[in-house]
C-alpha cells in the first residue's frame, strides 16, 4: 500500500482569512497590530490633549480682563479646554473615525489660534475679543503650540489608520 498525503481542506479553517491566506494561529496577526497601533495613537493624542487643556486652564486667570461684548479670553481658554478634555477621554473610550476627525480639528483648531495671533494682528472678530499676543515667552505658550502641532498630527495618522482598517476590515 501506499501512503498518500493527506489532503489540505479547501476551506479557510482557523487562522486564515476568506482567500486562504493564513495568519499565524495563535492570534496576532495584521489586525492586532493595527489595534496596538491605534491604541497607542489614542493615548498619545489623549495627553498632548490633555496638556492642551492643562495650560489652557492654569493660564485662563491671566485672561480673564481681555473680553469682548459677549465673554473673556480666559472664558474662551476654559472652553477650550473643556473641548480637549472630553475629546481626549472620548478618544481613549471609543476610538473611531469620527472622534479621530474630532480630535484632529480640535488640535488644529488650537494650534492655528496660537500661531495666528501670535504673528497676526486680527483684532476682535464678532464675539471673540482681540486675542493677538506677539510673543512667545509666556509660561505655557510654546509647550502648549508644540503639544497642539503634535497632536493634529497624531490624531490625522490615527484617522488615517482607522480609515483604512475599517477599510480592510469590510473587504
Amino acid at each position: 500500500m501506499t501512503e498518500h498525503p493527506i489532503p489540505r481542506a479547501t476551506s479557510p479553517g482557523i487562522g486564515s482569512n476568506a482567500r486562504g491566506r493564513g495568519a499565524p494561529a495563535t492570534g496576532g496577526g495584521h489586525s492586532s497590530r493595527v489595534g496596538e497601533r491605534l491604541r497607542a495613537l489614542a493615548v498619545a493624542t489623549a495627553a498632548l490633549l490633555a496638556v492642551d487643556a492643562y495650560v489652557h486652564l492654569t493660564d485662563a486667570g491671566f485672561y480673564d480682563a481681555i473680553t469682548s461684548s459677549i465673554f473673556s479670553e480666559g472664558t474662551l481658554f476654559r472652553s477650550q479646554a473643556i473641548v480637549a478634555i472630553v475629546v481626549a477621554i472620548t478618544l481613549l473610550v471609543w476610538p473611531r473615525p469620527v472622534v479621530w476627525a474630532v480630535a484632529a480639528l480640535v488640535a488644529a483648531s488650537a494650534a492655528g489660534a496660537v500661531l495666528l495671533y501670535t504673528y497676526v494682528d486680527v483684532g476682535a472678530i464678532g464675539p471673540l475679543p482681540d486675542l493677538y499676543e506677539p510673543i512667545w515667552a509666556l509660561p505655557g505658550k510654546r509647550g502648549s503650540a508644540i503639544a497642539e502641532t503634535a497632536a493634529t498630527v497624531l490624531a490625522l495618522a490615527g484617522l488615517a489608520l482607522a480609515l483604512r482598517a475599517r477599510r480592510r476590515a469590510v473587504a
